[in-house]
């Protein structure tokens, strides 16, 4: 089941979550919208990388978790905002990924890159990132402007590490997982964070949300590093082995590797030296390491459902719940 489906199968609430991501939608493409038709032709082609709408999603849901509502009421226009900014800024991110890394398909069409230049998607990005902060204004909120300017600078950091440690046969675990975590985890750590903040929570209410985006969104990259090798385009949406192809060292690599003795590691530089798809395949179905690498991900997602311990029960918490799980079995 997709994250989506999960939202949708929730009787309680998977109607009010569908309607508000129509609305989320329509904030969306209003503040995008530019007087110049070029770059409404951009904006309109990149809508197809709203996909699952995860970030929005767990806004509203976090905010109603904090509540104990399961109740439109309990939602106004200032969620419907936060939630159009974080999904730009995401947005955003995406654009100067497939820049990065020479992406051709995204959400199974062309990247704005391989349509337009990375000229064209380079400013994309930033009129996204631009347009965020400028709606984020709108709240009246400094403090939220605050949080999330402080998200931006944690991605950007993450993606210079992760390019400071390409091609890096070494790199550790816990420099991975301090790069994922700035570049996914702070994000939706943020979505959660700032979600509970609308809903009036207490410090620790809005804390130990914001733990639980940053562990789920490590669980969430991690699975995704796996479909990156493993996975099909056909069924992923997005162009697969690019990890490989750009020297990026990811977890089910790292735990191949330190598995290995000292013969099989140098068989284990050779392919991924020579970028040999193939052989690190047969290599990794040999070895236990895509299940060490899931094992990494359930404990996290372990990790991160036990943070919502400190909310009240009821309908929105258990999606929360529900979500989190749905990271460990998703194709795509």
């Amino acid at each position: 089941m997709s994250l989506i489906d999960t939202v949708i199968s929730n009787k309680s609430l998977g109607i009010l979550l569908v309607e508000e991501l129509d609305l989320i939608g329509d904030v969306f493409k209003k503040h995008l919208h530019s007087q110049d038709d070029d770059v409404n032709d951009l904006c309109m082609h990149i809508e197809r990388y709203r996909g699952k709408m995860l970030r929005p999603t767990l806004v509203i849901l976090s905010s109603l978790a904090t509540m104990g509502s399961d109740s439109r009421e309990a939602l106004d226009d200032r969620h419907r905002v936060l939630a159009a900014v974080v999904e730009m800024i995401h947005m955003a991110t995406l654009v100067h990924d497939d820049i990065l890394d020479e992406s051709d398909v995204r959400r199974g069409g062309a990247t704005v890159n391989s349509l337009h230049g990375n000229d064209v998607a380079v400013m994309l990005g930033d009129y996204l990132i631009s347009k965020s902060f400028h709606l984020c204004s709108t709240l009246g909120d400094p403090s939220i402007n605050l949080a999330l300017g402080e998200v931006t600078n944690t991605l950007c950091e993450g993606e210079v590490i992760q390019l400071q440690n390409k091609n890096d046969l070494d790199m550790k675990q816990d420099v991975y997982l301090d790069i994922v975590g700035r570049k996914t985890g702070s994000l939706i750590g943020a979505c959660c964070y700032l979600g509970a903040v609308l809903g009036g929570g207490d410090d620790e209410h809005c804390e130990s949300l914001r733990l639980f985006g940053e562990e789920m969104g490590i669980a969430f990259q991690i699975t995704d590093d796996v479909l990156d090798l493993m996975g099909k385009t056909e069924i992923t949406g997005k162009s697969v082995g690019r990890d490989l192809d750009l020297g990026k060292l990811t977890l089910p690599l790292i735990k191949l590797r330190d598995g290995l003795d000292e013969s099989g590691r140098r068989e284990f530089n050779r392919i991924v030296g020579s970028r040999d798809k193939s052989d690190l395949i047969e290599l990794l179905n040999s070895s236990n390491a895509l299940n060490e690498t899931m094992k990494t991900a359930r404990e996290m997602v372990v990790k991160a459902q036990s943070r919502l311990d400190v909310l009240p029960a009821g309908p929105a918490r258990e999606l929360l719940l529900e979500l989190s799980k749905s990271v460990l079995t998703r194709h795509s």
